[in-house]
């Protein structure tokens, strides 16, 4: 990841809503990209930026969402280590969209932005 340090006091000037919101929005991200086949980089960045949003912000969430944040990682290992065979499949890259767009839900259910 570019600028690593950078994105990451800039990640974490955000309260704990918005970045839980950022996270989502990576993967309805992955989500769309996963419509082409062409959009597997893409998809596979996103992951890897994923983890670190992850990273950064369970440390302030409450047991509960950091709970739910390890599960999201692990599953993200999970697709980053079949992408490659997996991605030329559309069933299953239909799949991995879906269920980022599951995710993503969930997360921004947990924000509370939706609330706001």
């Amino acid at each position: 990841m570019k600028n690593f340090e950078q994105k990451r006091e800039r990640y974490m000037r955000d309260e704990l809503a918005i970045r839980l919101g950022g996270l989502a929005a990576n993967l309805a991200r992955v989500r769309s990209a996963s419509r082409s086949p062409m959009n597997r980089d893409v998809v596979f960045s996103l992951f890897e930026e994923s983890k670190f949003f992850i990273e950064w912000t369970a440390a302030e969430a409450t047991l509960e969402t950091a709970s739910e944040l390890v599960d999201l990682q692990l599953q993200i290992a999970v697709w980053q280590r079949s992408l490659r065979s997996a991605w030329d499949d559309e069933k299953a890259r239909d799949e991995i969209g879906s269920t980022a767009m599951n995710w993503s839900d969930r997360l921004i259910e947990r924000s509370g932005l939706l609330e706001k």
